[in-house]
């Protein structure tokens, strides 16, 4: 088995769903962002979704933009990307790590080559978010050469085509969106959900994350309750570290940054237990 069917079988033996928190590499630097993920993963988190900083993050709202910033402004590149996630693995090897991309930043690498460093790092799946289904095949066929999980994104509006395409050709976990737009801490709680899971679930779909907006432990329990695997949550954890950020510097006080962290990630996978 692989990491993802590893983690998701052991959650359902607890009878536990995942939480998966969303940081920026590098973000706001590359010692603390380590740090930063070293507690992500010490205060409960199941995977990992990490994003390398690219200078147009189309699907990004303006709190994990400002997250790219940050990193790309104190030095952070693909290449001390890559030198991070092979510390990440290498401190955490049985872990999922998930990168969310965008197809410039892959393609400038070269998809072969981008794929062989994804390898190399220890990266178990690669989602690609301004590549729709219809042209993610050459995505997929050279992720799956180097045994990485093609990641799809179920949109509010999926079609009949999108969900099997996505049941089709996803591997690891599906990530459904719980609205329409860019992420962001949305305390809107949406349960039009419902349809797009049940018809994930019968078209024999990855494992279904729900993501966009999840920043409390009430927003959790509300979209875990509909029947899904596990929860992505984003900017609320990037705007903790925004907080603790002196322009210039190391996070101004990492040491209540961290505590705060492992606060709200304890919050949130409460959310995925058994009461």
């Amino acid at each position: 088995m692989n990491r993802y069917q590893q983690c998701f079988q052991q959650l359902a033996e607890k009878q536990e769903q995942a939480f998966i928190p969303f940081v920026v590499l590098g973000d706001p630097t590359f010692e603390d962002s380590l740090a930063i993920i070293d507690q992500l993963v010490a205060s409960g988190a199941d995977a990992l979704e990490l994003s390398i900083p690219f200078s147009d993050p189309l699907a990004d709202g303006p709190e994990i933009q400002t997250a790219v910033l940050r990193a790309m402004d104190n030095g952070m590149s693909v290449a001390r990307s890559f030198e991070l996630l092979k510390i990440i693995r290498e401190r955490h090897p049985h872990i999922p790590i998930g990168l969310l991309m965008y197809a410039n930043l892959i393609n400038a690498k070269g998809l072969s080559a981008f794929y062989q460093a994804c390898k190399e790092a220890g990266v178990d799946s690669v989602l690609v978010a301004d590549v729709p289904l219809r042209e993610a095949k050459p995505f997929v066929t050279e992720a799956r050469k180097y045994n990485i999980a093609p990641i799809f994104i179920c949109p509010p509006d999926a079609t009949e085509e999108t969900i099997e395409g996505i049941a089709a050709q996803g591997e690891g976990y599906t990530y459904l969106v719980s609205r329409a737009g860019v992420t962001g801490v949305d305390q809107t709680l949406l349960s039009d959900a419902t349809d797009n899971i049940a018809r994930l679930k019968k078209a024999g779909a990855p494992p279904i994350i729900q993501g966009f907006g999840i920043a409390t432990k009430a927003q959790a329990e509300h979209y875990l309750a509909l029947g899904i695997e596990g929860v992505i949550s984003g900017s609320a954890i990037v705007k903790l570290i925004r907080t603790h950020y002196q322009e210039g510097a190391h996070c101004s006080d990492l040491a209540t940054l961290l505590p705060a962290l492992a606060e709200f990630v304890t919050s949130l996978k409460s959310a995925t237990k058994p009461a």
